[in-house]
């Protein structure tokens, strides 16, 4: 029907903000609603902007469907910018003419780049970072470019810095005023952690630094700082800060404040009633709130009165969590809070750039607030902790520290009250999310998404809501379904059993049969490992569906060189293989380290040459040493009773052996190994996925140990047996783990989730309570038998090799750009 007559909504700007101000006022049919934006396409998601460099399309990023605003009869101008407001006569005017009357008027107008008053910022070549359109110039640009910086280190500069990485700009540089990275979020041992972590990765940083000048004749050449120094660059992008857009308010004589932004009230009006402003261009309790979550809360508020309601804004948490160029950083609460109003609790790790703070009130009753760097997996229940005032337990380190279960101190999902606000972009309570599990069967996360809209914002909140979900099934009886993804509605033990049964050759065939959609980056790899697992194919083959790992059969390192591993089981080799590596690290400029796990790993390889260095390789009798992948490493060895006077058994032969045995078979993680020929265990075989330590009367057989992050013993499954008992009930351990752990679960968080933990374990393996032990021997020695070298069957395949081949017409050539330094005496490739 005809709204014509309905009072009229006019919205100015079809950002995030103003697009769900629209979904909120649409759908009570009380307003005829018109929006006017600057841009030529409609509203799209702003959050995850540098995905665009990622693959995905603008259209990917669209928020409303197309055709939306006409079935919703909302009129949209696209490319309008609107010149004047007239209170008087309450009308709007477009610079193509359009003049819109008005009842009441929002504006949504957002912000723009902050962009500093420094000689030379008009020169070609010097870019802002906020449109699809600043995207595609970019993009466009950087094409020729050779070296690029970041002005600005805070969150969006952060993210212009990946997307220069994206476009292959090699070790772009970020440049920032303040004396650490992302002042507002972070401290600065944050900050330090942050800055290892990008460091390397790839990024030069430069903190502290006041730019002076933009150097260059006509196209920027360089920047120069205030302390004399500078930087060649040919490309600069900036990023720091952004300025509210009130300029229209101030010109139709709106209050604005001192330093910008359009002066509201609590229920978002300006200064004219009829008038509105929400999102980035408002000033809200003397604050501009950056962020898309306050922003929503505004366009809401708005909504509400305008149909009736009484909604005001009283300030919004401005807790964030990101994973800034794949690391994780996130601040809540009062992040900063001293002492001695409170108490601080800091664990840092340095090696892994982990770097975790919390702030307790002065009794270590309260949680204030906090700042996670390189681990924020606690993040979500961290802040609900924070808002929703829950006492703490009698150590609070535990909460940072990982060493207890949350739920057991009552800080579990299930415990927050059920007004906690779980999703902040869409105001989406625990009991919304609660209901819609018991009531509309939202037992997944893409049906729950469909109901209650949390976590198609930013996305933060997923983990929380998927605890949530599976916490209120279980309270509710109801049967709890593991499934890896929406695409797949099987966990992964189930899928696997599937595709053996009805033996699946390829993720395609697996999607036809039992998935939907086109996948995700989770269940592809997923699905890939099984693959692998079962039929002990050539991970290259399904190349379209890995990382970049398992695609090029090495580790990328940062700034996108490669690493060569050569498998050398039990660490045992002879003076001619040494020279072979020696040969090939100095023909190819490769660094060369001896690991922890005996082996000599050669660095700083391209991606073009990793061909013709394994052909080198495999011709001297070396094979893959899947340091790369999701699969056996290493089996260590001391050197036993071959040369130690307390050696008892030959470890050696014996590590060999199993590394051997074992050698290229898949899992849902990668395994490690050791054997120890006597009880002081030189090659610390209890901390591996499994490990073998001499006795007096035979092996001692230990499995589920894990190094890393989060250390953990291995424990003790069979005691004094015979070396075929070993193989064999290793045989059987493998298989069961292969059969059912998650994917990306290590052997030790398999075991802590298992149901009777070890006693279970050993009844399956060493009592067989299950009867499969024959069938899981069965099943690992076909895939011992059908074992083949991964890089032999790439360099003897021609149709393989060509996948290395970054340009097809000069397949052998060399980046012009890879030069060298020396490290401690060695030559080491500058990342590129």
């Amino acid at each position: 029907m005809s709204n014509g007559h309905l009072p009229v909504v006019v919205v100015i700007g079809n950002g995030m903000v103003g697009h769900r101000f629209c979904e909120k006022l649409r759908s009570a049919g009380q307003y005829r609603i018109v929006v006017f934006g600057e841009e030529p396409r409609p509203a799209y998601d702003r959050v995850h902007l540098s995905e665009y460099f990622n693959g995905k399309s603008a259209s990917d990023l669209a928020l409303p469907m197309t055709g939306w605003f006409g079935d919703e009869e909302i009129v949209l101008h696209l490319g309008h910018q609107i010149r004047e407001i007239d209170r008087q006569q309450r009308l709007v005017h477009s610079d193509k003419g359009v003049v819109q009357p008005y009842d009441y008027l929002v504006l949504a107008t957002g912000s723009s780049a902050f962009v500093p008053d420094i000689p030379g910022v008009e020169k070609e070549g010097v870019f802002v970072y906020r449109t699809i359109e600043d995207l595609d110039k970019i993009r466009g640009y950087a094409a020729g470019a050779r070296s690029g910086a970041v002005l600005g280190g805070g969150l969006l500069g952060l993210e212009a810095a990946k997307a220069l990485l994206d476009l292959g700009i090699p070790q772009p540089h970020v440049v920032e005023f303040a004396p650490r990275l992302m002042p507002r979020q972070i401290d600065s041992a944050g900050s330090h952690a942050l800055e290892s972590s990008l460091k390397k990765l790839g990024l030069q940083l430069h903190l502290n630094k006041v730019t002076q000048s933009i150097e260059g004749h006509g196209r920027i050449e360089a920047l120069q700082f205030a302390d004399e120094s500078r930087i060649a660059i040919d490309l600069l992008v900036i990023s720091a800060g952004i300025r509210p857009r009130d300029e229209l308010a101030r010109l139709a004589g709106v209050s604005v404040g001192t330093r910008g932004g359009i002066v509201v009230n609590e229920r978002l009006q300006t200064s004219d009633k009829h008038i509105y402003a929400i999102g980035e261009c408002a000033l809200a309790q003397g604050m501009i709130y950056g962020l898309v979550a306050p922003g929503y809360e505004m366009a809401d508020v708005v909504a509400a009165n305008l149909l009736g309601g009484n909604k005001v804004f009283t300030g919004f948490d401005m807790s964030t969590k990101l994973k800034l160029i794949g690391v994780d950083v996130a601040s809540f609460g009062d992040p900063f809070a001293a002492e001695p109003d409170c108490g601080t609790i800091v664990f840092e790790d340095r090696h892994k750039g982990v770097y975790k703070r919390i702030n307790v009130t002065a009794d270590g009753k309260y949680l204030l607030g906090g700042i996670l760097i390189g681990d924020a997996a606690a993040y979500n229940l961290l802040l609900q902790t924070v808002n929703n005032r829950l006492v703490l337990p009698a150590d609070p380190s535990a909460l940072i520290l990982g060493n207890r279960d949350a739920a057991s101190d009552g800080l579990g999902a299930m415990s927050l009250p059920d007004e906690a606000l779980i999703c902040s972009c869409e105001a989406v309570t625990k009991a919304a999310i609660c209901t819609a599990v018991v009531e509309k069967d939202a037992t997944t996360m893409d049906v729950m998404k469909k109901c209650t809209r949390a976590g198609t914002g930013c996305g933060g909140c997923i983990p929380l809501v998927k605890d949530l979900i599976t916490a209120t099934m279980k309270a509710g009886g109801m049967y709890v379904r593991n499934v890896i993804c929406e695409h797949f509605e099987h966990s992964r033990q189930e899928l696997f059993d599937l595709i053996r049964l009805h033996d699946i050759r390829t993720y395609a065939e697996a999607l036809a049969h039992w998935g939907k959609g086109d996948g995700c980056e989770v269940c592809k790899p997923a699905v890939a490992s099984i693959l692998a697992s079962l039929w002990n194919e050539p991970i290259v083959k399904q190349a379209t569906i890995q990382d970049s790992n398992d695609r090029y059969l090495a580790n990328i390192q940062k700034g996108g060189s490669y690493s060569v591993v050569p498998r050398i089981p039990g660490g045992e080799i002879t003076p001619d293989k040494l020279i072979v590596l020696g040969k090939v690290a100095k023909r190819y400029n490769l660094y060369t380290k001896i690991t922890g796990g005996q082996r000599i790993d050669l660095f700083g390889a391209h991606v073009g040459d990793l061909p013709a260095i394994w052909e080198e390789l495999i011709e001297a009798g070396f094979e893959s040493g899947h340091a790369y992948g999701k699969a056996l490493r290493t089996v260590k060895s001391c050197v036993g009773s071959t040369w130690c006077r307390f050696g008892l058994h030959d470890s050696v032969s014996f590590a060999i052996e199993i590394e051997q045995r074992y050698r290229g078979i898949r899992a849902p993680h990668k395994i490690k190994g050791g054997v120890s020929g006597c009880v002081r265990e030189c090659a610390e075989a209890q901390s591996k996925d499994f490990g073998i330590i001499a006795t007096e009367k035979g092996w001692n057989l230990f499995v589920c140990g894990n190094g890393g992050s989060r250390p953990q013993h291995a424990q003790l499954l069979a005691t004094d047996i015979d070396k075929d008992s070993c193989v064999r009930y290793l045989d059987r351990f493998l298989m069961f783990y292969i059969r059912t752990a998650d994917p990306l679960t290590r052997t030790a968080t398999w075991l802590n989730k298992m149901d009777g933990g070890m006693s279970y374990l050993k009844n399956v393996v060493v009592n067989d309570s299950l009867n499969m032990g024959e069938q899981w021997e069965r099943e690992m020695q076909a895939l011992v038998d059908s074992y083949k070298c991964e890089w032999k069957e790439v360099v003897d395949d021609p149709e393989l090799r060509k996948r290395f081949n970054h340009f097809v017409n000069a397949p052998r050539k060399k980046d012009p750009e890879l030069q060298f330094d020396n490290l401690r005496g060695q030559t080491k490739a500058q990342e590129w």
